[in-house]
């Protein structure tokens, strides 16, 4: 096999090769065990952020008012839709339609609903007509067909359980990218000349490239991911805590105008779905003060055409209004309003928030394909079908060289090859990244199990070559 760069016989340059033997290794395995849960949650993640405007086509009829003309208020509209509920249904929010010819969203929750989901009538602000009962999903209000994608990407449409596939997906992407990078630097990438006559090296150097051009990507999408995860997304909301990173939010408590950081640093970042709040008490909702807090919040800034009205949940608690259209400019300012005052009690402007929470945002609206609408779909897509051929030709170089694995060092015997000074530093970072990222260090504790099976086996049939390397 021909490189552009070889290691020598000097004591650097033995270095130097057991670090690539040792990188290859890791690499390897990272791509054999990972591989196709990274392949699975870019497929479905890539099929998510395709379909926004399939989902508008699907559900036309709802998300349409036929009518046109002056639009009832508020109160009308959502007397009409408890009309359409019953009265055991609990109102716990309204999305007034954004421009004319579209639907209202009044929401209602319920014990048979899962978690950051509700039941959203869906109502002709002119006719009063009810054009659709369906599901929604969280702060982005996705219908049915996005939500199952949505579950599809997270779980596997497995619950809790399923949620281990994209956190171990997310754990080990970067580190993937990262040893395929320092690979290619260190000289392990088949000359342009050698590739043109070898399909092994033309696979490999096509697998190379693909890697470096989408290794910014790669990275983010493993930063952004993990903050949705299970495990280590409590460590991360721990750190953020610990930083100061919280994102702002407002008080519902009345007599405080005390700006309150979020209710955990999740907030927000479960792709945009957040947790409904405890059902609304009895006599809270009054439908006609919706028009009224509507009212106050225009006044006092809330401009956005898509935004969303919480009545109280309790006596001595104010009703929230927020912006929640993410894609750019950004707009998800929020306020909270005494209803017996209509005073603004308590606000978290976006314009004010520090410049990390702005980053995070940015950050998870971009994960979803959000932030510059189209033109975000479009890249994502991109690089998601990139990422998915750089997986298919990773495979494909192993399937044509499975017939000499037998000549492969396992991880373990290439890593005692390594300098002292690298192996205390490689099980100090292991360790560090197991704590942080648990799903990572399970999953490692299991792959260096197989591979200490796979090298007894290899030494009770034969001792491997002396040098061999990947």
């Amino acid at each position: 096999m021909s490189f552009n760069k070889k290691p020598g016989g000097s004591g650097k340059g033995a270095g130097s090769a057991a670090l690539i033997a040792f990188l290859a290794r890791l690499h390897f395995y990272i791509g054999l065990f990972v591989g196709p849960f990274i392949l699975v949650a870019i497929v479905t993640g890539t099929l998510y952020v395709l379909t926004p405007q399939i989902e508008t086509r699907l559900y036309a009829g709802q998300l349409t008012a036929e009518a046109t003309g002056t639009p009832h208020p508020l109160a009308a509209q959502i007397t009409a839709a408890q009309a359409a509920t019953g009265d055991d249904a609990r109102l716990f929010a309204v999305r007034p339609a954004p421009q004319p010819g579209s639907t209202t969203r009044v929401m209602f929750s319920g014990p048979e609903l899962g978690e950051s989901e509700s039941r959203a009538i869906f109502v002709d602000p002119v006719s009063l007509a009810i054009r659709g009962d369906l599901t929604v999903y969280g702060t982005s209000g996705i219908l049915p067909f996005r939500t199952t994608l949505d579950y599809l990407h997270r779980n596997l449409l497995l619950g809790d359980l399923g949620r281990h596939y994209s956190e171990l997906a997310a754990s080990w992407l970067w580190i993937a990218a990262l040893s395929g990078v320092m690979l290619w630097l260190l000289g392990m990438r088949p000359g342009k000349a050698a590739a043109g006559r070898n399909g092994q090296l033309r696979l490999r150097r096509l697998h190379g490239l693909t890697g470096l051009w989408i290794v910014l990507g790669l990275l983010f999408f493993s930063a952004t991911g993990l903050t949705w995860s299970k495990w280590a997304g409590d460590r991360i909301g721990a750190l953020r805590t610990t930083m100061g990173w919280v994102t702002p939010s407002v008080s519902t408590q009345l007599n405080t105008a005390t700006l309150a950081p979020a209710a955990g640093a999740h907030a927000g970042h479960h792709h945009g779905h957040e947790a409904a709040p405890a059902d609304t008490a009895p006599g809270l909702a009054d439908p006609a003060l919706f028009d009224r807090i509507l009212a106050t919040a225009r006044a006092a800034g809330i401009d956005a055409d898509e935004l969303e009205i919480r009545p109280a949940n309790s006596a001595d608690s104010a009703w929230l209004v927020r912006e929640v259209d993410r894609s750019w400019p950004t707009q998800v300012d929020t306020l909270a309003i005494d209803p017996a005052t209509l005073q603004v009690t308590s606000r978290a402007d976006f314009a004010e928030f520090p410049l990390v929470a702005k980053l995070i945002r940015w950050g998870i609206d971009a994960h979803m394909g959000i932030l510059f609408g189209l033109a975000n779909q479009l890249l994502l897509a991109a690089f998601g079908l990139a990422l998915s051929v750089m997986i298919v030709l990773g495979y494909l170089m192993w399937w044509r060289r499975r017939p000499a694995a037998g000549s492969l060092l396992p991880l373990l015997q290439s890593w005692q090859r390594l300098s002292p000074a690298a192996r205390l530093a490689s099980l100090l970072l292991a360790v560090a990244l197991g704590w942080c990222l648990p799903v990572l260090g399970a999953s490692l504790l299991l792959f260096l199990l197989i591979d200490l099976l796979r090298w007894r086996r290899a030494r009770q049939a034969a001792p491997l070559p002396a040098g061999t390397a990947d």
